[in-house]
């Protein structure tokens, strides 16, 4: 088990984590404002899905591999910016009457798994677990991969309360703004462009 003390703190680092501007919680901003409260509340899901696959992937050792080779590296970011660009397509091209906020069951879903890609195609997640974790593993205290599960749990509640918040309060800003046609077509250009910028980052991102 993970000490006590030790917990505590990972968790208010992690929340600080979440609060700092990052791709992934400027993702489920703009998915918010664009969709609505419970399309952003899905994102999450499935950024913490991703997430939870990091963790799992840490406490195997894989993460360290991947951190070790180049090509993977590059493969797996390069995909992840394709995806991107494919989502910033989609959202310039989106007609206005698609802002409604509603999500159906299908694009509930498509919501859900856009999160997932979006954290797993995003290499440094996993090297940033590989690096942050151990600070917090105390050998003495029980199986390190135990361990690492534990922290990935910590971390992920974090990140289901600090998105959550952000889902709830771009969605109040979006419903606002989607009541103008004029707004809704600027909001999805917004997010077109935003997801462009994530692209180009997530390619210059080095390992």
């Amino acid at each position: 088990m993970v000490p006590l003390d030790s917990a505590l703190a990972f968790f208010g680092v992690s929340l600080l984590l979440g609060l700092s501007p990052g791709p992934d919680n400027v993702f489920v901003l703009m998915q918010s404002a664009t969709l609505g409260r419970r399309a952003g509340w899905l994102v999450t899901l499935g950024l913490c899905t991703g997430l939870l696959a990091h963790t799992a992937a840490v406490a195997l050792g894989l993460a360290a591999v991947l951190a070790a080779s180049p090509l993977a590296f590059t493969v797996l970011k390069l995909a992840g910016a394709a995806y991107l660009i494919y989502l910033a397509w989609g959202a310039w091209r989106a007609p206005v009457s698609a802002l409604t906020g509603d999500t159906t069951a299908g694009s509930g879903w498509r919501m859900y798994t856009r999160g997932v890609v979006m954290n797993l195609t995003n290499p440094k997640v996993g090297i940033f677990f590989l690096a942050f974790m151990p600070q917090f593993v105390k050998p003495e205290s029980g199986p390190v991969p135990l361990q690492v599960v534990q922290l990935g749990g910590l971390f992920v509640l974090a990140t289901l309360l600090v998105f959550g918040g952000y889902a709830w309060f771009a969605s109040l800003i979006g419903s606002w703004l989607r009541n103008s046609p004029r707004a809704q077509r600027a909001l999805n250009r917004a997010a077109s462009v935003v997801f462009v910028g994530l692209a180009v980052r997530l390619v210059w991102v080095q390992s």
